[in-house]
């Protein structure tokens, strides 16, 4: 985030020309500044990408049941599985369970 910003501030200060700015360029910038940040977070954290991932799986049979978003059953039983390989990792492996304080 610290590159992104001084980047950012590196490229104000060269351009004076306001003809090329745009608001959508600001909100992709923002966009990508946070998908960057969430990678980078969750490249450096694993159990916290596993977990992440568990309950992404978890959360589509309810909006599902619930018809908020209809999902393909195939999808669902996918979602399934990978939520219960998850959790298997986590049984296999403790050091990959998310820690709370």
């Amino acid at each position: 985030m610290e590159q992104v910003t001084h980047d950012r501030a590196k490229r104000e200060r060269s351009s004076q020309d306001p003809v090329g700015y745009s608001v959508a360029d600001e909100e992709t910038e923002w966009l990508q500044s946070f998908l960057l940040l969430l990678f980078r977070s969750l490249k450096r954290h694993p159990p916290l990408f596993l977990d992440t991932v568990k309950n992404f799986c978890d959360i589509l049979n309810p909006l599902d049941q619930l018809g908020i978003w209809k999902f393909n059953p195939g999808i669902i039983g996918l979602g399934g599985l990978v939520s219960s390989i998850a959790g298997m990792i986590t049984v296999a492996y403790p050091q990959m369970k998310l820690k709370t304080r």
